[in-house]
């Protein structure tokens, strides 16, 4: 198929022999015709003979030869013909330009049906290239109305067809047409000719894994299917004739209970990525797939970036800056004065404008890139020619500075540069193809590569450490909001000198719209020669990555950063729901909605302590010296309470409604209190008698009650974090006292607020179930999980696991490093209040509304 011109159609072929004239004698060699779109190809038998390709736009006449002996021949005449793979080298097409008379004798059709054929394709030959589009495709039509799909190849006899359509079966520069039937059990792809190995694919549902809808050629007509590694066909991409016809089929394989599709979400994605847990490479791999970009298509290849500006040291300094490129500007702005001079030229310009009149990726630049490891997919665009060997590519560092350099010259690279498996296979000429001679007399052969690189191995696998380098995990979010993010497009792209011609964004031409068919195929060879904006996945900065490198294989780090639990003892103390539970040394310290705070022994298993601090629920408490807790109570006061003594040491009134919850920064020595009136106060004195009021050191306001506190540091400062009634998050430098940043996370009052692995990220639950990961570096979720239940208490271990006390009384272990969840217990038979992780004795208190609370022993999976 790659001997025909990308897209042209292969209907059906012939056995024949084929000889110079009509007796049969002369040059006479037994094979094949196929029979094409554009072209006649005689495939001879013998290897050693070249395959004859005679296009129909230089055939000046086909005739039936009525001899006496038989009338199972067609004259071809032609003007110039072209000789492919002689000896079955891979070359150049070899054209002649001379009048020749081929004689087909059919060894069992019939001349005069083909005749009709070859007549109706050399009369489409003549018409221009929109038009004859046109044509073919009807030719296409009626024959797919005429087959019918082969039931003898399925399966089971008893299978029903759900539904039945007219497909393609896309591979690089080559469609296969045919009939795509979907049984309950299985996907069948039958095509029109005998191209495929088998006369039918074959692709369990129960095989699927992943399907992504894809946009081929500026339409929403493509469909790309990954199965299970035991899958015959582990990998297809179809297309349809309309996007309801792909978008039916998408619906029947989503919705069958025979496919089990794997999930994985963006946003868990990102968060394994900004973790470290996911590399660079399959980060920027799994962006391409997202975004429509597919191996399978050369106008939307896979685009990844040059990430090292040095190829002239004799060795790749990874830690000196000056060794990267700069990943906050697009190829075409990192010269300075060449960026220039295109400003000059796009403000010249009337709308719409464009500053970069080539693309960073398009069939011919990817090809320009592989034409080692592809030499036919080179032939087969270029029309049976490799590119001037002077133009060729002959050195990494030689293209970089074109790419620098060169007024049309921005292309970024493709993930063979960084691809260690295949070992840098690309720049090798492993076919031994004569590309011919440079200016200098020297010939073409493998890739010249930097003198830091040993081999084409060696060159690959540091490429890809420096894709891993610490210098590229903390810039590589700023190329994925070029190519993929929110400065790919409008204000944001003119501002980041990143602007494209507007046909190769997604979005701007609709070809369903287009009815003029001049304008239609001049727009489909547009995007095919120029190349395709990567569909849009984010409208925010992308988050920066946090952890530079993997430490530890995914499978050691989920079976460390995971707990089993045990329940080691129930404690039934409170007459109502139990609103708080923590634990202190040996002491578990509870207060309930009966007014009372409670003191366990966990040594001598019984309550040591029982005191009425109010008439109304007690909501919250936190140690403040190892024999002082603090209380926050629905009565708007703090009450201070001795633990050893048995005494109520000081209460005070710090809210103006009830205090909802407190924190206490014991480095500092200071109390944090939420309230109901809104107010946030840090107070100073706490534990100096009949001082607390005094030491009121802030106090923040909002415009709904606090249901939630954390803080964290940053360097000598403190940020303190509330979370309120309305969904939002609010951030407070204690220093200053100014709001550093206000959130809307949710769209009900939220339940829990924590910091995951970094200072930079925030986890916030509520009461509908939302689950949710802030990055504050870009103020925008990164992560959103739906819960089953209510989440009503969030607890995190200080290190990777989080904890979630749910309405349904179902406590959840969550691993934030890797973004799953690890384990499901039903603890409470109730609302979870409250989850108290205790770092020393490794224990995890659990406070519920069915009025107990549970200690559970911890220890990390072995």
């Amino acid at each position: 198929m790659l001997l025909l011109e990308p897209g042209e159609i292969y209907f059906e072929d012939y056995s024949c022999t084929l000889s110079d004239n009509e007796l049969k004698k002369e040059n006479a060699k037994q094979g094949r015709l196929k029979l094409c779109s554009k072209s006649l190809v005689f495939e001879p038998r013998e290897w050693v003979h070249p395959l004859i390709k005679m296009q129909f736009k230089d055939c000046a006449d086909i005739t039936v030869v009525n001899q006496l002996t038989e009338n199972n021949i067609i004259r071809v005449r032609m003007k110039m013909y072209a000789e492919m793979l002689e000896e079955n080298i891979l070359a150049p097409y070899k054209f002649i330009y001379e009048d020749r008379d081929f004689y087909v004798f059919f060894d069992f059709a019939s001349a005069d049906e083909c005749l009709s054929q070859m007549q109706q394709l050399k009369r489409a030959s003549t018409l221009h290239a929109p038009e004859h589009n046109s044509m073919i495709a009807t030719i296409l039509h009626s024959r797919y109305m005429r087959m019918e799909f082969d039931p003898v190849m399925m399966d089971d006899f008893t299978e029903q067809i759900v539904c039945e359509l007219q497909a393609e079966k896309i591979s690089p520069l080559v469609r296969h047409q045919g009939k795509l039937a979907l049984t309950p059990t299985t996907i069948y792809f039958q095509p029109f000719s005998n191209v495929e190995g088998s006369p039918i694919l074959k692709l369990k549902l129960s095989h699927l894994r992943r399907m992504y809808k894809r946009r081929f050629l500026l339409r929403q007509v493509g469909l790309e299917i990954y199965s299970a590694e035991e899958s015959s066909v582990p990998h297809i991409y179809v297309t349809f004739q309309s996007e309801r016809d792909r978008d039916r089929i998408y619906k029947i394989l989503e919705e069958s209970p025979n496919v089990q599709l794997e999930k994985v979400h963006t946003e868990e994605m990102t968060l394994q990525w900004q973790n470290g847990i996911v590399s660079n490479y399959d980060y920027l791999m799994y962006l391409n797939c997202l975004a429509d970009r597919s191996k399978n298509d050369l106008t939307q290849y896979p685009v990844f970036p040059w990430v090292v500006a040095d190829y002239t040291s004799e060795t790749l300094d990874l830690t000196n800056p000056d060794t990267f490129r700069d990943l906050s500007k697009p190829m075409g702005a990192l010269n300075p004065d060449r960026l220039e001079r295109l400003k000059e030229r796009y403000h010249e310009m009337s709308e719409p404008k464009f500053l970069y009149g080539s693309h960073y990726s398009a069939p011919g630049l990817v090809l320009f890139y592989l034409v080692r490891k592809y030499p036919k997919y080179m032939l087969c665009l270029q029309n049976g020619r490799f590119d001037h060997p002077d133009r060729m590519f002959n050195s990494v560092r030689d293209v970089y500075n074109n790419c620098l350099r060169n007024m049309s010259d921005f292309k970024e690279l493709v993930p063979e540069f960084y691809d260690t498996e295949c070992k840098g296979d690309f720049l090798v000429n492993q076919y031994e193809i004569n590309f011919g001679e440079r200016h200098d007399g020297t010939k073409v052969n493998n890739v010249a590569l930097p003198p830091w690189a040993k081999s084409p191995e060696d060159f690959v696998v540091k490429l890809r450490e420096a894709l891993e380098s610490e210098f590229v995990c903390r810039h590589l979010h700023l190329w994925i909001d070029l190519i993929f993010g929110y400065r790919q497009r409008g204000e944001e792209a003119v501002k980041a000198n990143n602007v494209f011609h507007h046909v190769c964004y997604e979005g701007a031409v609709n070809l369903e719209c287009i009815y003029d068919m001049n304008d239609r195929h001049a727009l489909e060879v547009q995007i095919m020669e120029f190349g395709q904006v990567p569909k849009q996945l984010f409208t925010k900065p992308h988050v920066k990555k946090i952890m530079p490198h993997i430490a530890k294989p995914l499978s050691s780090l989920q079976d460390k950063d995971t707990y089993k639990m045990e329940c080691v003892d129930v404690l039934q103390l409170h007459k109502e729901a139990v609103t708080c539970a923590i634990r202190h040394g040996n002491r578990i310290i509870s207060v309930g909605k009966d007014s009372t705070l409670k003191v366990y022994d966990t040594v001598l298993k019984k309550q040591i302590r029982s005191v009425i601090l109010s008439s109304t629920p007690l909501s919250s408490c936190v140690m403040v010296d190892d024999n002082t807790v603090a209380v926050g109570s629905w009565d708007n006061e703090i009450y201070l309470y001795d633990v050893e003594y048995g005494r109520v040491v000081e209460s005070f009134r710090a809210h103006d409604d009830s205090v909802s919850c407190l924190l206490w920064l014991e480095k500092e020595r200071l109390l944090i209190s939420g309230g109901w009136d809104g107010v946030v106060r840090v107070w100073g004195n706490v534990g100096r008698i009949g001082q607390a009021l005094r030491g009121l050191k802030a106090e923040f306001d909002h415009d709904e009650k606090i249901t939630s506190l954390t803080y964290r540091r940053r360097r000598h400062e403190i940020d303190i974090i509330a979370a309120t009634g309305d969904g939002e998050v609010f951030i407070w430098d204690y220093t200053s006292k100014d709001l550093v940043n206000k959130i809307s996370v949710h769209s009900s009052p939220v339940s829990g607020v924590c910091f995951v692995l970094s200072g930079d990220r925030v986890v916030t639950a509520c009461d509908d179930g939302d689950m949710r990961v802030t990055d504050l570096s870009v103020l925008d979720s990164v992560y959103q999980k739906h819960m089953p239940a209510p989440v009503t208490s969030l607890c995190w271990d200080g290190s990777t696991v989080l904890w979630l006390g749910c309405g349904d009384g179902t406590l959840l272990q969550w691993n934030m490093l890797t973004v799953t969840q690890t384990s499901a217990h039903k603890a409470h038979n109730d609302s979870i209040n409250n989850v108290y992780f205790d770092e020393i004795s490794k224990t995890l208190i659990t406070a519920s509304e069915d009025k107990i609370i549970k200690i559970w022993e911890t220890k990390h999976s072995s």
